[in-house]
């Protein structure tokens, strides 16, 4: 460094000054400091984003190891498993029979769309030529994906019901330790009933007070709807109770001095106190709902995923066997994207809480 201060000295003798000696100190002090940095290496420069992605994709590792895992062992032992409908299908057969299942839903969607251009068409004649108009509703079978849309419309009413009677309920226990204790024993003993045992009841009620048909609501919809409140409701309930019993003391005399009335009071505090247990619980009763409403469908012979199961079991043919396989997946796959609908609307209702 001396060395160089020197130099530079000697090249600016006829205008040197002491200022310009420091500086050019600093910068040559500055310059040796850059130098001893270490480099940025690839790791270090990759951006948050990258870093991220290559987070998720580690995380990904494992459960994809465990399908493939899951799916080479299937398919290894698969042949070796003899039934009345022949040997268990493989990974390939169930795949195959989901293929042709949507082949099936296309080809039904074509005969629906040229069934209605046929009846428009004969429509026209008739008015052209003075005649009376007649509509007819298209009543071919449903398909697998109809049965799944149905089976999907029914426990989403059932869950609807189960939760705007349920939360009220839990409410009201978790802040009356009287209503509290005299609904207890009731919940408790209806809590542990099968969908099986209230099937029956279901299905002659609703048949002793719906005489009339509703096309919008047919009465096997209403009745599979009606047991999957029956026996989801409860989860939610205890959850509810749970969460309103469970809020602070000090939280609620702050209420009382404020002098809050009771609405306010459970808006501000005791709805967002009790929220995580809420959301807890009715996640829970939406597993429990998919679950009853599948057995539901398949003793009651209602439209639904629970009914293809029986049909095809029923049907007995050399295809049967795998297009169970593939409902049994798919009806998997619908419990775990409902289970996280439900989260992420969890967290969306929280985002603002701290924990």
């Amino acid at each position: 460094m001396a060395t160089v201060i020197a130099d530079k000295v000697h090249s600016d003798s006829d205008g040197f000054s002491p200022a310009r000696g420091q500086a050019g100190a600093a910068e040559v002090a500055v310059d040796e400091v850059t130098a001893a940095k270490p480099k940025p290496t690839a790791a270090n420069s990759l951006p948050i984003v990258s870093k991220k992605m290559l987070a998720w994709l580690k995380g990904l590792a494992a459960p994809t190891i465990g399908i493939l895992a899951f799916l080479a062992l299937w398919a290894a032992l698969a042949p070796q498993v003899d039934t009345s409908l022949g040997s268990l299908p493989g990974p390939v057969e169930v795949s195959a029979q989901g293929v042709a299942l949507f082949e099936e839903w296309s080809a039904a969607q074509d005969q629906k769309a040229e069934f209605y251009a046929a009846q428009d068409a004969r429509n026209e004649a008739a008015i052209a030529s003075g005649g009376e108009t007649r509509n007819f509703e298209y009543s071919g079978s449903p398909t697998f994906l109809d049965q799944i849309w149905t089976s999907l419309a029914t426990v989403a009413l059932g869950f609807f019901l189960a939760t705007i009677i349920a939360v009220p309920l839990g409410l009201i226990c978790g802040l009356s330790k009287t209503f509290n204790a005299a609904i207890n024993p009731i919940v408790q003993i209806m809590k542990p009933v099968s969908p099986l045992a209230w099937l029956p009841i279901v299905t002659m009620v609703i048949s002793a007070t719906m005489t009339d048909p509703d096309p919008t609501l047919p009465k096997s919809f209403v009745i599979s709807a009606i047991v999957v409140m029956l026996c989801s409701l409860w989860s939610t309930l205890i959850n509810t109770a749970i969460g309103a019993a469970s809020i602070d003391k000090d939280l609620m005399n702050v209420g009382k001095v404020l002098r809050l009335g009771w609405f306010a009071k459970l808006t501000r505090l005791v709805l967002p106190s009790a929220l995580p247990y809420i959301f807890t619980g009715m996640r829970l009763s939406l597993g429990v709902g998919w679950m009853v409403l599948i057995a539901a469908e398949m003793l009651a012979q209602n439209p639904g995923l629970g009914k293809f199961v029986w049909d095809e079991f029923q049907n007995g043919s050399s295809q049967s066997l795998a297009r169970i396989m593939f409902a049994v997946i798919v009806i998997g796959l619908i419990g775990f994207l409902l289970d996280r609908i439900m989260m992420l609307l969890q967290n969306f209702a929280s985002r603002n809480r701290t924990v």
